[in-house]
């Protein structure tokens, strides 16, 4: 018996994950269409890609400035903390910050790059003030203008 964990993907998965990073709304029936297998096919296939992770999660897209997010941050900080436990509890802390949409630990000149979504400069001052509890010894915010390209779609 196969073992599925190790199974490659195909042409036909590569498809399937294109079509649905892009349409996630699309009805079985239609992948199934599009790809050209039945819909059995094409739901077994779909959640053998699910099971094995490469679907992590189908989400909504909102869109941050109707529902009055006006700043979009990119914040860069350092910290002098080296411990294994401390630095454990300082990235559990930043999970828990709802402010903040992803966090990248870095190499270079600064630890940690923070990709972050707030109402106003007030906000940013009291989500900058809530690092800083943290025991952050440099922090450089650079706020984003405008946004020229947006995209979840990887390119398969």
């Amino acid at each position: 018996m196969e073992d599925s964990k190790n199974k490659e993907l195909d042409r036909t998965d590569l498809q399937i994950l294109d079509i649905l990073q892009r349409e996630v709304h699309i009805s079985n029936a239609e992948l199934a269409r599009r790809v050209s297998l039945s819909p059995p096919a094409t739901h077994t296939r779909v959640k053998r890609m699910e099971n094995e992770g490469y679907i992590d999660q189908q989400v909504a897209i909102l869109n941050q400035e109707k529902l009055g997010f006006d700043l979009l941050c990119y914040v860069f900080m350092s910290t002098d903390i080296h411990q294994a436990k401390e630095i454990e509890e300082l990235e559990t802390s930043l999970q828990t910050m709802t402010e903040i949409l992803e966090c990248h630990c870095l190499t270079g000149a600064y630890d940690y790059l923070l990709k972050i979504v707030i109402r106003d400069r007030q906000e940013l001052n009291q989500f900058i003030r809530k690092l800083n509890r943290l025991g952050i010894s440099r922090i450089q915010t650079n706020l984003s203008l405008r946004e020229i390209k947006y995209s979840t779609v990887l390119p398969l």
